[in-house]
């Protein structure tokens, strides 16, 4: 049976990390976060519909990210390899001694639930929480407007439009069950 990750223990899970890593304002160095972790980032091409891969020997591990896509889209991409080494053993191709998770066209999608999480932690981790809150509180603006206020936010946090929108929508909104972040 697999085990779900609750919301609030994906946002306590990556705060802690965060703090491990010494991280305390934004945009998080998501790549030392990683490096803390004993997880090497290799960029490559992995085709279109491959944005990332994580592969695990025994304790290593390696983030594989799509060196064709964004650098918002890398960051969050490797935030969501992250967030599978940390939550889950995932679903496993099993090749001489090495665990893949492999994300497939579905995952996109947000329709499994260790995409889901692995999503939501994510966001987490690049997008912490009271930081979203503070920054947004400083320089409030209209959400549905989605105009350079939003934008000048996501560069401050160097993710995508998009992912801060799902995000600031999700912390505002304290309470409600919403998939944070974008598809990775």
């Amino acid at each position: 049976m697999v085990r779900h990750v609750r919301p609030d223990e994906i946002e306590k899970r990556a705060r802690l990390l965060l703090k491990q890593a010494g991280v305390e304002a934004a945009p998080v160095p998501i790549e030392r976060v990683a490096k803390q972790l004993g997880i090497r980032i290799e960029r490559s091409d992995l085709g279109p519909d491959c944005s990332g891969v994580l592969v695990r020997e025994g304790g290593r591990a390696v983030i594989g990210v799509n060196w064709d896509h964004h650098s918002n889209r890398q960051r969050f991409t490797i935030a969501h390899e992250i967030a599978h080494f940390q939550l889950h053993d995932g679903t496993t191709y099993v090749d001489s001694g090495y665990r893949l998770h492999f994300r497939d066209l579905e995952a996109g999608s947000g329709t499994k639930r260790e995409e889901i999480e692995a999503n939501r932690f994510a966001a987490a981790l690049l997008m912490p929480a009271q930081w979203v809150l503070e920054d947004f509180r400083k320089r409030p603006f209209d959400l549905a407007a989605e105009g350079e206020d939003l934008e000048e936010m996501a560069r401050r946090f160097e993710v995508s439009t998009q992912a801060m929108a799902i995000r600031l929508t999700t912390v505002l909104n304290v309470g409600h069950d919403k998939d944070d972040g974008e598809e990775s």
